[in-house]
């Protein structure tokens, strides 16, 4: 393995595991906060990794996008949420989706912050540790916004797809929700067809630049 790997896999490894952890880790416990206590029950309310890693997801995945030079993202194993203990399924459905992307969207507030503070005291500097931080920090802003822009597409079974399927009355939502079983071929085919990347990059992009100016990087 050549050094540039080597590097670019430590600097994407920490923010990749962390916020996949996180996204799932939000799901449940929002869901036991709204009545079911399922992923409790089965240990999914930690944040030790190696409750949540996926094989393919967690560790192959996101070092075949380094390697490869794509953008990079994953998915751990999905914390399971039984939706009929949830005290009012329909609506609690959108909360817990919501959960994921959104404690994406913190973690990628909590980065600016850091690379703001390392800009703040000129501590960037080409080969110190906060040099390695500030590049650390980038990137998992990158990753929390895809992950989070990622989610929130209306296709179940992505939280966004949930989300719709809690909103839209019936049987539009049944409608939705038939679509589930076909929900990641979909996925598959956009990304296959660039459709995906030409339409999320934009978006992802604005996601960051609002988030830089509420925080103050830009």
């Amino acid at each position: 393995m050549s050094q540039d790997f080597l590097w670019q896999l430590s600097v994407w490894a920490f923010p990749v595991l962390v916020a996949i952890v996180f996204h799932e880790v939000a799901h449940g416990w929002v869901a036991y906060r709204l009545g079911d206590p399922t992923a409790a029950i089965m240990g999914r309310l930690t944040l030790n990794p190696i409750s949540h890693i996926d094989i393919v997801g967690t560790v192959l995945l996101p070092a075949l996008l380094i390697w490869a030079g794509g953008p990079v993202f994953g998915y751990a194993k999905p914390v399971p949420v039984n939706f009929d203990n949830l005290r009012d399924p329909r609506r609690d459905m959108v909360r817990v989706a919501l959960a994921g992307p959104g404690a994406n969207i913190i973690l990628a507030l909590l980065s600016l912050i850091l690379v703001k503070v390392i800009l703040m005291t000129g501590s960037a500097a080409t080969g110190t540790v906060s040099s390695y931080l500030w590049y650390m920090g980038l990137t998992s802003v990158r990753i929390n916004v895809m992950l989070a822009v990622f989610n929130v597409m209306p296709v179940p079974p992505l939280d966004g797809g949930r989300v719709l399927v809690g909103l839209l009355p019936e049987p539009q939502a049944s409608q939705v929700a038939r679509i589930e079983p076909f929900g990641l071929i979909i996925v598959v085919a956009l990304l296959m067809t660039g459709a995906l990347t030409y339409t999320l990059v934009p978006i992802m992009d604005f996601v960051i630049w609002f988030l830089a100016v509420i925080v103050g990087v830009v």
